[in-house]
């Protein structure tokens, strides 16, 4: 059964940062793209950034573009986000997800919470 286990969330103030951590098991990791989402109360849950199988290849939603940055290690099966510069409107439970052979495949997610 497939696992993706996030961790590294927490509670930070304005400014701050946070790194969250994505590590999977009984998935092909090295050759599944993996995205970061995240959804706030009440509102849809939204992309926030996905990396390619190599890592050559990233792209961020509007709001996070030069303060989140995706990176993976496909050695160590994880995938990460940098969070910088962290405002009270990133304030959500942040997924992973990694899509292979047509399915997507989700983390149980990990809150992140920026206080003014």
């Amino acid at each position: 059964q497939v696992q993706l286990v996030e961790s590294g969330g927490g509670s930070v103030q304005t400014g701050g940062s946070l790194r969250l951590s994505c590590a999977a098991s009984r998935f092909p990791f090295s050759i599944a793209s993996m995205n970061w989402h995240r959804q706030a109360p009440g509102k849809e849950r939204e992309l926030v950034a996905l990396i390619t199988t190599t890592g050559v290849a990233t792209n961020y939603a509007d709001s996070v573009k030069g303060r989140f940055t995706i990176s993976r290690d496909n050695a160590k099966n994880s995938v990460y986000l940098q969070m910088n510069s962290l405002k009270p409107e990133d304030t959500a439970v942040y997924y992973c997800r990694g899509y292979y052979g047509g399915n997507f495949y989700w983390g149980q997610g990990t809150q992140v919470t920026v206080s003014s």
